[in-house]
């Protein structure tokens, strides 16, 4: 059976159920309209933990190949304190340019057949009042959501700490976490390597620090100096990138439901993931996978789309959990600042509640070795 589909939002989601149910059926008519140009896209690498993504190979492997291509891989994880390099062994990573990606997709969605319309924003999605199925993929201030709220039973909570997204073109041999205190302020920068010659280099810190440093007040171009100065032991000299980079809170939102009669959510649309368990684009893709898998199990539209919530939520509810520990660690942080160097990296390995100090061994035995060897010395 062809559908007549309604996409809002051209990222990661939108653009790849799109590509995966077009080249499944040519026949369904399928249009995504995205409110920014093709060429834009704000933030600058994603980066994934585990197995990345190459469960995309089974579902497309022609895209695959070639976002493949373009993947900075590295292993382990390293920890900054106190000017202390702490690292991390038994974990593997990977980086790409976001804009890399989303071009990537969209180039196959075009070959598929796909509409794409850019430049265009939509007040809601009555746009697609006639279609068979609209999705709503357009992110964590999405307009789908809202307007169908009462429906969806969104749940929205801001997090404390403050967060400001720099590109910079040091590179780094992993992903990096880098404590430092500057001025009586904490900072932690999130930084991994995303392409040859580029790396992402997010700044965070807690509410207290941002008001006593006058961040409010300071231009776009003022918090960069700022932050060059704070983390210049780390950027080798050289100096932090602007794209729309200004100061945010992480919204955390959920919904009680994932669909009404014919319109679904994907993506952070459908629930945001914190930047720091690195798993937000991944979460987006797998959810445009599971509601491909849903459709193409069923032909009714209200059917595939409670067999997507049924299947996917509790995959997607354990991720949710370990996100909540993770970024409930990063809003006390600044508490932590006083502790050495491993015993911090200790202290962020276990914040998930989810692994004991046996499973921890297993997986970083160079890390729980040197850590052994420091709590030995500290007890003497």
């Amino acid at each position: 059976m062809a559908l007549k589909i309604g996409i809002v939002g051209c990222g990661p989601a939108g653009l790849y159920f799109a590509l995966l149910m077009k080249k499944h059926n040519p026949a369904h008519q399928i249009e995504i309209v995205e409110q920014n140009a093709a060429g834009a896209t704000y933030g600058w690498g994603v980066v994934f933990s585990g197995r990345a993504l190459s469960f995309l190979k089974d579902s497309d492997a022609p895209s695959y190949a070639e976002i493949e291509a373009q993947m900075q891989e590295w292993s382990d994880l390293t920890i900054v304190q106190k000017g202390q390099a702490v690292r991390i062994d038994g974990s593997l990573y990977s980086g790409i340019s976001r804009l890399t990606l989303l071009q990537i997709l969209q180039k196959h969605c075009r070959q598929a057949g796909v509409n794409l319309k850019f430049e265009t924003r939509l007040p809601d999605a009555t746009t697609f009042d006639d279609y068979d199925l609209i999705v709503g993929a357009d992110g964590a201030n999405s307009i789908v959501r809202q307007q169908f709220a009462p429906h969806f039973g969104p749940s929205r909570s801001v997090l404390s700490n403050k967060y400001v997204w720099y590109g910079t073109h040091q590179l780094f041999d992993t992903l990096s976490l880098i404590f430092r205190t500057y001025k009586g302020g904490s900072y932690v920068a999130h930084c991994y390597r995303y392409s040859p010659t580029n790396s992402t280099f997010i700044v965070e810190c807690d509410a207290e620090t941002w008001q006593r440093t006058g961040f409010e007040h300071k231009t776009e171009q003022e918090s960069r100096v700022y932050c060059e100065q704070i983390f210049k032991d780390d950027l080798g000299g050289q100096p932090l990138l602007l794209n729309k980079s200004l100061w945010l809170n992480f919204g955390v939102v959920t919904n009680h439901h994932w669909s009404y009669r014919n319109v679904v959510l994907l993506g952070d649309a459908l629930r945001s993931v914190h930047f720091s368990i690195g798993s937000g684009t991944r979460m987006a893709l797998e959810d445009a996978i599971a509601l491909f898998g849903a459709f193409i199990q069923n032909d009714s539209v209200p059917v595939a789309l409670q067999a997507f919530e049924q299947k996917h939520r509790p995959a997607v509810d354990k991720l949710l959990n370990i996100a909540e520990h993770s970024y409930t660690w990063y809003e006390t942080f600044h508490t932590k600042m006083h502790l050495d160097a491993p015993a911090l990296a200790y202290d962020y390995m276990m914040r998930s509640g989810r692994i004991d100090y046996e499973t921890l061994k297993a997986k970083a035995p160079h890390f729980v070795a040197d850590y052994e060897a420091y709590v030995a010395r500290k007890e003497k």
